[in-house]
């Protein structure tokens, strides 16, 4: 892997519109945020490609003919447990999430983001945090509609800094922002994450915040 204080990340795409990966790959490049050392159009000609690649970082789709992105991220962090893979896609459908993050996916965004938050994404996966974007959070809540259900926060017994700490979280603000801001040392934040995942039986970042945003405990 990487030292990611020193180099860019080599990063593939994958998605089934040409027009969309040359657009993407120029943009990249341009930026000089990340090295692209492939291109695949579906599920299995990106698997094909990790036979003789070793990137650092995926964009993956999820619409795509013959294998599918969840399919595709499924085999791929079965090949290659550190691989970082973001989603980018137009689906806002909390189902395909919630799978990807049970597989392992770090980051998260909609293809009508700005390109900042694509650079944002990058270097926050990068740096070893997750990544979801508000735009997409705020889709798949509209998706619940009358599907949400409020429980009681008293059940899960979150403490006050607990919820502060996790309002913080749903900003995408690193463990080390989130100490600078609150004048707490980084350990203690990281103590507080590991204490909501356990209070809330999640098993990662973006599970805690789909989770916050279904009980209401963070409200849009």
């Amino acid at each position: 892997m990487i030292d990611i204080l020193t180099q860019k990340p080599n990063l593939v795409i994958v998605d089934d519109h040409l027009i969309f990966r040359q657009c993407l790959q120029s943009l990249i490049s341009s930026s000089s945020i990340a090295n692209i050392i492939g291109e695949a159009s579906n599920g299995n000609d990106f698997i094909e490609l990790l036979t003789h690649l070793q990137p650092d970082m995926v964009l993956m789709d999820i619409d795509m003919p013959f294998m599918n992105g969840i399919d595709a991220t499924r085999k791929a962090l079965e090949l290659m447990p550190d691989l970082k893979i973001i989603v980018f896609s137009m689906f806002a459908n909390e189902e395909y999430y919630s799978k990807m993050i049970d597989y392992g996916v770090k980051g998260f965004i909609l293809k009508s983001s700005g390109f900042h938050e694509l650079e944002n994404a990058i270097e926050t996966v990068m740096m070893g945090d997750t990544y979801f974007s508000n735009e997409l959070l705020r889709k798949i809540i509209n998706n619940y509609g009358h599907k949400i259900v409020s429980k009681s926060l008293e059940n899960h017994d979150l403490t006050d800094r607990e919820i502060e700490i996790l309002q913080n979280i749903f900003l995408s603000l690193t463990t080390e922002e989130i100490a600078l801001k609150l004048c707490i040392s980084p350990k203690t934040v990281k103590s507080h994450r590991s204490n909501l995942l356990e209070k809330t039986y999640c098993k990662n970042t973006p599970q805690l915040i789909l989770y916050a945003l279904k009980h209401k405990i963070i409200v849009l």
